[in-house]
């Protein structure tokens, strides 16, 4: 399909989405109204125009727009709307109408640009400011009939389900390196064979500008590329292109991941970025910590990792049902879930296997109980304050761990005496 003018549309939505959602579609028409008043276009762009057009979900609805930043802002004040200039400095501020945030963002073309930010200049020309972005299906436009318009090719890319930068893939890259994790994301998530080779050439020719990107800006794609559908072989062929080395240094074992996307599929759960981030990467648990701190995780993702890739006899269906309950009762159902996965991913057990099964799900049969005592009921036995009630509360513990959390409180309380005594 051939790209058509500038201004020129190619295609039509039999129903726009966002104007279909009980969510969006009267505060998108109030923006839109608001914009109107005076002239001057503006479109939904991007995702929601691809999605639409795959009859996936749409989430978050971007607008583009000939009206520059000032004009929007007065525009929209003018309609009761509130405004607040997220990146004005780049053309962006976002309207919010009855609680529901837009995007707005003047059209654009590059000044200049260094691998990780740009310096834009604001236009008037759709082409031109297409041009500026990554792929092809990202840069379709929509008015609010749903006429669809595409400039660079991006309406025959969807439809061949294939995933191509903008004019000369090595030129797109070096505007920002973060766009060689894009490519592979995307083409995890839109495609179904192999990458487009000038893309993935480009990827691997180009692949030492990723060390001019924030470890956020990479972990953050990382973690996205992870849930995507054909995370297992993406990495796969990331690996082979030099790009994990590149970003990481540890081995990276697609079949792993690949193994634990079986086990999700057949337990019928969604995918998990931490597991599949521990599989991928951590064969010694002992790198936990390094990895997260490359990829700046959280401290509750950098714990999460942690605990995923740890080596626990619990986690195997081999040690008793015992084993397994005390560690859910120590670092939680979910962080327990997650090191079984991981390894059982390792053990290469079929994905269907009975035993791992009953073990993986045990976490959402099971709810470990409370401690039944605190520091309150050693003082009300007599005990003086002091390090004795930490030492007994903690002895206490393990044996009603190792005694599988025995409810019969006479029981209870005469181990806590007697523990109290000795202690």
């Amino acid at each position: 399909m051939t790209p058509t003018p500038n201004g020129s549309p190619k295609r039509r939505l039999a129903s726009a989405p966002w104007f279909t959602s009980q969510k969006t579609a009267e505060p998108l028409r109030r923006v839109l109204k608001a914009l109107a008043k005076g002239g001057g276009e503006t479109r939904i762009i991007g995702g929601a125009v691809r999605n639409a057009l795959l009859g996936r979900p749409v989430a978050d609805l971007d607008l583009a727009t000939v009206l520059t930043p000032e004009t929007v802002i007065d525009r929209v004040t003018r309609a009761g709307l509130a405004v607040y200039p997220t990146g004005i400095e780049h053309g962006t501020v976002t309207v919010v109408a009855d609680g529901v945030s837009f995007e707005v963002t003047t059209l654009r073309r590059d000044v200049e640009t260094d691998g990780r930010r740009a310096v834009v200049a604001f236009t008037t020309d759709w082409h031109e400011d297409a041009m500026r972005r990554d792929f092809t299906i990202n840069a379709l436009s929509a008015d609010v009939d749903g006429n669809i318009y595409d400039t660079v090719g991006g309406l025959a890319d969807l439809d061949a389900r294939r995933v191509r930068f903008i004019g000369n893939a090595e030129d797109r890259i070096r505007e920002d390196y973060l766009r060689i994790l894009r490519f592979f994301r995307f083409t995890s998530a839109y495609t179904y064979g192999a990458p487009d080779a000038e893309g993935l050439a480009a990827c691997a020719q180009l692949k030492d500008g990723l060390a001019q990107l924030s470890a956020e800006r990479i972990g953050a794609e990382m973690l996205k590329i992870l849930v995507t559908p054909r995370a297992g072989d993406i990495t796969a062929i990331m690996d082979d292109a030099g790009i994990l080395m590149a970003l990481l240094p540890l081995p990276a074992r697609a079949g792993h991941l690949r193994h634990l996307e079986d086990i999700e599929r057949a337990l019928e759960e969604p995918p998990d970025a931490i597991s599949r981030l521990a599989s991928l990467f951590l064969e010694d648990p002992g790198q936990a910590s390094m990895l997260a701190q490359r990829l700046r995780l959280s401290s509750a993702g950098s714990a999460a990792l942690r605990l995923a890739a740890s080596v626990n006899p619990g986690c195997n269906p081999a040690t008793p049902e015992s084993a397994a309950k005390a560690q859910i009762y120590r670092s939680g159902g979910d962080a327990f879930s997650r090191a079984v996965r991981v390894a059982w991913a390792r053990s290469g057990a079929p994905a269907t296997d009975p035993a791992w099964t009953a073990r993986a799900r045990l976490a959402a049969s099971w709810s470990p109980p409370a401690m039944p005592f605190s520091g309150a009921d050693l003082l009300a036995l007599g005990l003086p304050p002091g390090p004795r009630i930490g030492r007994t509360l903690k002895a206490f513990e393990a044996w009603w761990i190792a005694e599988e959390f025995p409810g019969d409180r006479e029981a209870q309380r005469a181990r806590l005496a007697a523990l109290a005594e000795q202690s």
